[in-house]
């Protein structure tokens, strides 16, 4: 499969999807850049990658653009490779950029960029990615079709699971998937904490609280029950797990919980409102 991918940024995200990519087209076909040069020189020889110039010569050589870069940055790289960007559509193949910046909707990317058919890809992957388990959301603009779909899909599915939605759920993904590690790793620490606090080592605790994790993890996604009934099944009458529900109830675990996910929806809703809208303010082509 013949393929480039140019990727702007070269943090946790960017690092654990073209690590994904490398066993999927080999890093011959991977180009890095970075405001942080000896970073992105770093990964690009772990990966056996190369590194670009400029944000600039990602978008003139990548089929697959990348912008694995903070919301706050975004509108700098966009306004950096808009032109490029505008040489590419001129020339028939169209660079497909693939956003992972939370809040920014397709629109507001093309709105800024003032190119309203740049193929846009909006993915929401998570930190899991660097351990090829990763849940990647993506959503993408109508001018991609099913071959370009695919073939990204096959790269992405690497790292982790892929999953296909409309855009509009994207933000609630943020919250959950995006966001979601860090409170399991909260758990995770309680937990082992939890297991001290019974006389447990600090190694054996957390060891045994990682194994729960991963294994109640699997019992949901392995026997398809619903996470009631698998809590039930636990739960005997009067017994020491039933005391711990109890417990978890009157600090208000789920509704925590929830609450957490909320947080973290809404501010990616702040980050997208503070985006363009639409481009009919800018001067068409500039």
């Amino acid at each position: 499969m013949s393929i480039a991918i140019a990727c702007i940024g070269s943090g946790n995200m960017g690092a654990a999807l073209m690590q994904g990519a490398v066993g999927i087209i080999g890093g011959e076909n991977i180009a890095l850049t970075d405001a942080d040069l000896p970073k992105a020189t770093v990964l690009a020889a772990k990966l056996g990658a190369s590194v670009y110039p400029s944000n600039i010569e990602a978008v003139r050589q990548g089929d697959f653009v990348f912008l694995a870069v903070k919301p706050q940055v975004l509108p700098s790289v966009l306004g950096e490779i808009r032109g490029a960007l505008k040489e590419r559509a001129g020339t028939g193949k169209a660079a497909v950029l693939v956003s992972m910046a939370a809040g920014w909707s397709i629109a507001a990317i093309r709105a800024e960029l003032a190119l309203p058919n740049q193929p846009v890809v909006r993915i929401m992957p998570n930190t899991p990615a660097l351990v090829s388990q990763g849940m990647i959301a993506l959503a993408a603009s109508p001018e991609l079709g099913e071959e370009s779909l695919a073939r990204l899909e096959r790269v992405l599915a690497a790292a982790g699971s892929v999953d296909r939605l409309e855009e509009r759920y994207l933000d609630a993904v943020t919250g959950l998937s995006g966001s979601g590690p860090a409170f399991v790793y909260l758990f995770i620490e309680a937990l082992a904490d939890g297991g001290v606090l019974a006389g447990l080592s600090r190694d054996k605790a957390l060891a045994y609280a990682v194994q729960t994790v991963l294994g109640a993890a699997a019992m949901v996604r392995e026997t398809g029950r619903h996470p009631g009934e698998l809590k039930d099944m636990v739960s005997s009458p009067g017994g020491t797990t039933i005391a711990g529900v109890a417990a978890l109830e009157r600090g208000a675990f789920r509704g925590t919980v929830m609450a957490a996910v909320e947080a973290a929806w809404r501010r990616s809703l702040e980050l997208g409102r503070s985006a363009p809208k639409d481009a009919s303010w800018k001067e068409s082509g500039k």
